[in-house]
C-alpha cells in the first residue's frame, strides 16, 4: 500500500491546482480568473504561488498569450487526469444493489432481539439479497454506543438511552413486559393473569446483572408484592425451556414472548399491574450516513419490523 506523506502537500494548497489546469487551458490571466470566477489579482498571486510550489515558471507571457514551459506540459500529464478523477468521485453518487451485491454487515443485537429478528430478517435477505451476509455481535444499550465508535459494528439494535449528536437513531416498535406460561401447566383465563395467580407461581428471570431481584420485583414492591425467582440466567436461551417443562412463570419483552409463543407453543397474557412502554430502535453513526448499502439494511429493518406488534 501506498504511504501518503501529509506534510508534503503543506506548501501546495489543492486548490491551486484548478488555477493551473484553467491557465493551460485558456492561456490568458484574465480568461483563467473568469473561468474561475475570480479576480485577476487573485489569479496572479496563485500563479506566483505555483512557480514556487514548483520551482519553475510554468507559464511564460508571449505575444500569443501564456505560453506553458516544457515542465507545465509534463505536470499537465499528471494534473489533468487527477482533477477528472476527482471530479468523478465528487459527482459520484453511492449505489447498492442488493440483488447483486456481495457484502458482510456487522449489527450488534441482544439475544433475545436476535432470536425475535433475524429468522424474518434472513428470510428476507434469502429473498431479495442472496449475497448480503450478517455477523452478529451480543450487545445491549450501554455497550453498542461504544462498538459503534470503534468500528466493531456498523448498526445496532436495541433499547439505547440519549446517544451523542455523531450517532444517529431511527425508530423500530415499542415493547412492553408480558407474562409467559405452559397454558398446560399454569392455567390463566383471559387476556390478564390475576395478581394472585401472579406471584404464587414461581418465577424463571432474565438478569443482565445475575442477581434474583429485577425491574418486575421493584414494581411488585411499590404495590406490597413479592414474587418467588427460583431460576436467573444473563441470557434468555434457557428459560423458554424451562418454562414449557414446569409450572412457572417468565416476565420477558413482548418481541421475545412472541417468538417462543410460535415455536414453543407457550402462551402469553397480560401482566395484573401497570408496566411503562419502551422504544427499540436502530442506531448508527454520522460516518455512515452517506453508505447506500448500511442505510438499504437500516430501511429492510423498518420494512420489516416498523411499528410491529409481536403478540
Amino acid at each position: 500500500m501506498n504511504n501518503i506523506i501529509e506534510s508534503d502537500f503543506r506548501r501546495l494548497d489543492l486548490n491551486l491546482l484548478l488555477v493551473f489546469h484553467a491557465l493551460l487551458q485558456e492561456r490568458n490571466v484574465t480568461r483563467a480568473a473568469a473561468r474561475l470566477f475570480i479576480g485577476q489579482p487573485a489569479l496572479s498571486g496563485a500563479l506566483k504561488r505555483l512557480r514556487v510550489a514548483f520551482a519553475d515558471e510554468l507559464f511564460v507571457r508571449t505575444s500569443h498569450g501564456m505560453a506553458p514551459t516544457a515542465r507545465a506540459l509534463e505536470l499537465a500529464r499528471t494534473i489533468d487526469p487527477l482533477l477528472l478523477a476527482l471530479q468523478q468521485v465528487l459527482q459520484e453518487q453511492p449505489s447498492f444493489d442488493p440483488a447483486t451485491a456481495e457484502r458482510v454487515f456487522r449489527i450488534g443485537v441482544s439475544d433475545a432481539l436476535e432470536v425475535a429478528l433475524m429468522p424474518e430478517l434472513m428470510n428476507r435477505l434469502a429473498a431479495t439479497a442472496p449475497g448480503v451476509r450478517l455477523i452478529s455481535h451480543q450487545t445491549d444499550g450501554r455497550s453498542a454506543p461504544g462498538m459503534l465508535d470503534a468500528g466493531e459494528i456498523e448498526l445496532a439494535v436495541g433499547v439505547f438511552a440519549e446517544s451523542p449528536a455523531w450517532q444517529r437513531r431511527r425508530a423500530l416498535f415499542e415493547w412492553t413486559f408480558v407474562c409467559v406460561f405452559n397454558p398446560e401447566l399454569v392455567p390463566v383465563r383471559g387476556k390478564t393473569i390475576s395478581m394472585k395467580q401472579y406471584v404464587r407461581y414461581p418465577h424463571l428471570l432474565t438478569s443482565f446483572s445475575g442477581g434474583l431481584h429485577g425491574f418486575i420485583d421493584e414494581q411488585l414492591e411499590k404495590l406490597g408484592k413479592q414474587r418467588r425467582v427460583v431460576f436467573s440466567s444473563r441470557n434468555f436461551a434457557t428459560s423458554p425451556l424451562l418454562v414449557r417443562q414446569m409450572p412457572a412463570l417468565i416476565t420477558v419483552p413482548t418481541f421475545i414472548a412472541g417468538a417462543w409463543r410460535d415455536a414453543l407453543g407457550l402462551s402469553v397474557c397480560q401482566l395484573p399491574f401497570e408496566v411503562p412502554k419502551d422504544q427499540v430502535s436502530l442506531m448508527w453513526t454520522a460516518t455512515n450516513d452517506s453508505d447506500a448499502g448500511l442505510s438499504w439494511l437500516a430501511s429492510l429493518f423498518s420494512a420489516a419490523f416498523g411499528g410491529k406488534a409481536f403478540v
